[in-house]
């Protein structure tokens, strides 16, 4: 039989090292499923629920590997669910190849059933590259550009396969003017600063007394390298969100999470420090940064477009996070004045106290800060860790102490709703042999994280080890949203939007034949978590938790405290839990007619 542009596109897939992909299939995107089939396992395909879900997987999959990831969808809608995956992947610089149908080569431009101009819609996700192939020779070409751009630029791209090409006999490019004749193959370079601007970089940080570090993603492969540069600078380490892995929380000079999520150690460090060295983060929030002018400023990242984009940095260092710090390292003083640390471990020290305090707090019926509290000196080794947007990602950020070995990760610069469930279910099949764990709220499972749990029930036999788990805090409440009215806007609750359904999340996952665990008691959490990681096939525990229950910044601004102060008094529903829990929770210090900024 011969080789048909499917089997050849596939076939080069392989070549370039693709060994998953995950999708839905349709007619637009038959001949490449058909060449699949006959591929004979040599690219495992995982048939998820929505392919916006296959996005996501994609996106983590490039996370949890540093691969490339690989989604595929049919035509018109199913090409259309895959984009806010794909700006997941987009904004968090991850490497994602997109794969979809089209309608055949003649109907096209004639408003044809399905036909949506995909080059188009794809334009601004996936504009590094996306072409759509209309003769056999060209995908050789498209294929390999597509590939090295997406892993050489950690970018998205997007191949778009009319059905009808599908199916053609392949056709080498012919030796004649106007043809390529492309090949497979990239290894990333070692890129390091000159040293001329390393020496500029160590003369800012070595004049500092005060010196705070913020790592990011980029960071992720850097562990000792910034351990090895702090301790020589004396310096505090905040770590944004997508960089919670790069650094141990048993450290007692990192402070932890920075920004709306952060701690308040991150919040003091950054306010108080001289000097200010950024490791492959693209952090948005600059009022969490020093004031402009307060600190002198060096920044450390791979990608020369997000340099002095969040604070005006003295010197900019474009290089590969661990290689950079490396090269700077024997440029660096030994800073001699301990005070400055010493006062970074006892902030830290203080605050784990006061997240212990905070998560013990009763609540009604259980204090959502516990389930994450509770959970985290109870993660296995090499535990993978996700976590979806909402109010569950602040105990994510703030209560769980990652460990060495560790990874974890969540929709960082999309921020987007329903990833964590599909990140985890790309985790288990990236890592089959490693426990993995999910925190998720009732909001996003409710939008799409459900029935996900239908793709888990569909291969969870076929991972090394079972122990997957989905946590959801069930509080019948968009709760970040909820509580940004409250606090950003002065407006109280508004039950018609942020109200949602009880559902028994737990026995939802029992009808699938996986385990539920149902949780209504503070007591039964620690427990119920153990119970969980001891299973011997994937759970859902689902804790019934307070929404009243608020998910504090690490600083209160005059102008936040009265817009909430306005809210209650307009007349929030519920007031009264509302008072009571922020009161538990210390907000009342800084309420009007108190200190504050």
């Amino acid at each position: 039989m011969a080789m048909t542009v499917g089997d050849f596109f596939i076939d080069r897939l392989h070549q370039w090292g693709v060994r998953r992909i995950y999708g839905y299939p349709g007619d637009g995107i038959n001949g490449v499923f058909g060449a699949l089939q006959r591929a004979e396992g040599k690219i495992e395909f995982v048939q998820v629920r929505h392919e916006e879900m296959a996005a996501f997987m994609a996106s983590a999959h490039a996370k949890f590997t540093g691969e490339l990831g690989v989604c595929i969808a049919t035509s018109g809608p199913g090409a259309a669910h895959l984009v806010t995956g794909l700006y997941d992947a987009r904004l968090d610089h991850m490497p994602v190849l997109a794969i979809t149908g089209q309608q055949a080569r003649m109907a096209l431009g004639g408003h044809y059933q399905q036909e949506v101009d995909l080059p188009a819609m794809f334009k601004d996700v996936a504009g590094a590259f996306v072409q759509t192939a209309t003769m056999p020779a060209q995908v050789r070409h498209m294929t390999d550009r597509a590939v090295r751009i997406a892993i050489a630029r950690r970018r998205v791209t997007a191949m778009v396969f009319p059905n009808d090409l599908q199916e053609l006999e392949y056709e080498e490019p012919p030796r004649a003017h106007g043809t390529l004749h492309s090949g497979i193959g990239y290894q990333p370079p070692k890129v390091v600063p000159y040293d001329q601007e390393l020496r500029k970089a160590a003369e800012v940080l070595n004049a500092g007394k005060k010196v705070a570090i913020l790592v990011g993603a980029g960071a992720l492969k850097a562990t000792d390298e910034v351990i090895a540069v702090a301790d020589r600078l004396g310096a505090g380490v905040a770590k944004a969100l997508l960089g919670k892995a790069a650094l141990p929380d048993d450290l007692p000079w990192v402070t932890g999470s920075i920004g709306l999520l952060g701690t308040k150690p991150s919040w003091d460090l950054m306010n108080e420090c001289d000097t200010l060295l950024m490791v492959g983060s693209g952090f948005p929030y600059s009022e969490f940064l020093p004031r402009e002018g307060q600190a002198r400023a060096v920044q450390i990242d791979i990608e020369p477009e997000m340099l002095s984009l969040r604070y005006p940095m003295e010197t900019n260092l474009v290089g590969d996070a661990a290689e950079t710090l490396r090269a700077l390292l024997p440029l660096l003083r030994q800073q001699a004045d301990h005070g400055w640390r010493k006062r970074i471990e006892a902030w830290t020290a203080k605050w784990w106290k006061t997240l212990e305090q905070r998560a013990m707090q009763p609540a009604k019926p259980i204090n959502p800060q516990r389930v994450a509290w509770e959970l985290s000196p109870r993660l296995p080794e090499r535990a993978i860790i996700t976590s979806d947007s909402g109010s569950c990602a602040n105990w994510y950020a703030r209560d769980l102490k990652i460990r060495r070995g560790m990874m974890c990760s969540l929709s960082g610069g999309l921020a987007s709703m329903g990833a964590a469930v599909p990140y985890a279910i790309a985790a288990k099949f990236a890592h089959p042999e490693r426990p993995v764990i999910s925190l998720v709220g009732d909001g996003a499972m409710q939008m799409n994280n459900m029935a996900e749990l239908i793709t888990v029930a569909k291969y969870w036999r076929q991972w090394k080890t079972p122990r997957w788990i989905c946590g959801v805090f069930n509080n019948e409440d968009l709760n970040q949203v909820t509580w940004e009215q409250r606090v950003m806007e002065g407006d109280p609750k508004f039950n018609a939007s942020q109200r949602i359904p009880n559902v028994p999340y737990h026995k939802f996952a029992e009808l699938l034949g996986l385990k539920g665990i149902f949780v209504d008691s503070p007591d039964r959490v620690g427990p119920a978590w153990e119970e969980a990681i001891a299973a011997d096939r994937p759970v859902v525990v689902e804790f019934k938790t307070d929404p009243e229950v608020p998910p504090l910044p690490p600083h209160i601004t005059l102008k936040q405290a009265k817009a909430f102060a306005e809210a209650l008094i307009k007349g929030d529903p519920e007031a009264g839990g509302v008072i009571a829990g922020t009161a538990r929770q210390v907000l009342s210090s800084i309420l009007p007619g108190k200190s504050g900024k």
